[in-house]
């Protein structure tokens, strides 16, 4: 198991070295970057050249002091060869060191500290709500698989899972945010959400978060909830089974205390994964759509706005956390099942 481990960990390291640099690479070639988006930006602020698209209408630094020029390249680094900048990238990130905003003037670090806690509220609610409600309907349609309830809802879970969650969204922001106005077309909370009592609070954070973790959960439904019935199906048609029953054991005894256990191992061990991925996937269209200030709409203005140290921190970030959470999930099948060696 150590041995396993240790290689795994070893592994990461060429992975995340990859990761990093066919981004740095490819952000090299993008046009209107941070220096042009800087000189656009104050052309535009002097009424001169226009800043449209974002700077990516910037044809040189014409005009410009040169003196000038060469300064604001030092400022984002950029007076330095892109080996030199990428050595001292990895070195920062060697220590945790993600760096600082260009444009907004904040550590990394703090930019995602302060937009986390929407993620993670979206995450949380996304998790739970679609685990709570798939895995006891996959146990639903296992039981009574070929019937007329196991067709219905197959249909309905794989309709769901056709539909976009932005589509989704947007359909549910049109007709439930804007013709019936039943809940907020934006933000997590009200305006005057201080000034509410705790009850007050709950009700409006409620209130928010409906639509998009009805837009974010619809589509999550079918995969875990046709998973689960299939683990059913396998152990209900295995020897112990078979052997319970002969035993004398009820239906309800022999589901839940032989079939259960056994056939949530692919759910259980999958758990890490989901749970996390469900911060981080799924979410950029769902936060740009409802105007939540989480990590995807980071991820997505930094982009845009070629905040280089934004996107190859939050980068390194979110790609060393899939690689420990699918560690994890390895890790969960010996937990769950002994039998499972990894040799």
């Amino acid at each position: 198991m150590f041995a396993y481990i240790l290689k795994r960990l070893l592994l990461m390291l060429p992975t995340l070295l990859g990761v990093l640099l066919v981004t740095f690479v490819v952000i090299q070639f993008v046009p209107g970057g941070p220096v042009e988006q800087y000189l656009a930006e104050a052309k535009a602020g002097a009424g001169g050249a226009s800043a449209e698209g974002g700077g990516l209408s910037y044809r040189g630094a014409q005009g410009i002091d040169p003196r000038r020029l060469d300064e604001i390249k030092k400022l984002y680094g950029f007076d330095k060869p892109a080996p030199e900048r990428f050595a001292q990238m990895l070195g920062q990130f060697a220590r945790f060191d993600l760096g600082r905003s260009f444009f907004q003037n904040k550590d990394v670090w703090q930019l995602i500290k302060e937009k986390m806690p929407v993620s993670i509220s979206l995450g949380l609610w996304t998790f739970f709500i679609s685990y709570l409600i798939s895995v006891p309907l996959g146990v639903a349609k296992a039981v009574r698989a070929g019937s007329r309830f196991d067709l219905v809802t197959t249909l309905l879970v794989l309709v769901g899972y056709a539909i976009p969650g932005f589509v989704l969204g947007v359909a549910l922001l049109v007709i439930f945010g804007g013709q019936l106005a039943w809940f907020p077309l934006r933000g997590l909370t009200s305006a005057n959400f201080d000034e509410l009592s705790l009850g007050g609070k709950v009700v409006d954070y409620l209130w928010h978060i409906t639509l998009p973790v009805t837009a974010m959960v619809l589509g999550s439904f079918a995969v875990t909830a046709m998973l689960t019935k299939n683990s059913f199906l396998e152990e209900i048609r295995k020897q112990y089974v078979l052997t319970a029953r002969a035993k004398g054991l009820s239906e309800r005894q022999v589901l839940w205390k032989h079939v259960f256990r056994n056939a949530l191992i692919p759910i259980v061990t999958g758990f890490p994964a989901a749970f996390i991925g469900a911060f981080f996937t799924g979410s950029l269209l769902i936060e740009t759509l409802f105007s939540l200030d989480g990590l995807g709409l980071l991820s997505y203005e930094s982009v845009i706005r070629r905040d280089y140290p934004v996107v190859l921190g939050t980068l390194f970030l979110f790609t060393l956390i899939g690689l420990v959470t699918k560690l994890i999930s390895d890790l969960c099948y010996v937990w769950v099942d002994p039998r499972v060696k990894f040799d």
